[in-house]
């Protein structure tokens, strides 16, 4: 489960963002999930106290977003969900997209309070 290292560093780059800005106590970090991301949600909730004991961000409330893995069909143009779909077109049952969205794995947001 790579989860935790990823989270550990997460914390780290939100504990020196904060130390730059003079935050002292951070209510909320909010997440952004791509479902075609490597990165699997749940375990990150489930690393999270681990990563964040003993730290500045110990009392921090974890809020994940997910994004949806969006394609659009190479063949007819339609925008669907590449997951939901099993990556064939809808429309036209093609397996030929472009991902347009899914990918993502960002702190999107840092609430201070």
């Amino acid at each position: 489960m790579h989860e935790l290292g990823i989270m550990m560093h997460i914390v780290e780059t939100v504990e020196a963002f904060a130390r730059d800005q003079g935050v002292e106590h951070i209510k909320t970090l909010v997440l952004q999930v791509g479902e075609l991301s490597p990165v699997i949600p749940q375990y990150l909730r489930a690393c999270y106290p681990a990563a964040v004991d003993g730290t500045s961000m110990q009392d921090t409330e974890l809020e994940i977003e997910i994004v949806p893995g969006n394609g659009v069909c190479s063949e007819c143009g339609k925008v669907y969900n590449l997951v939901t779909y099993n990556k064939h077109c809808p429309v036209c049952d093609s397996t030929n997209a472009e991902i347009i969205s899914g990918r993502e794995f960002l702190i999107k947001e840092i609430v201070a309070s």
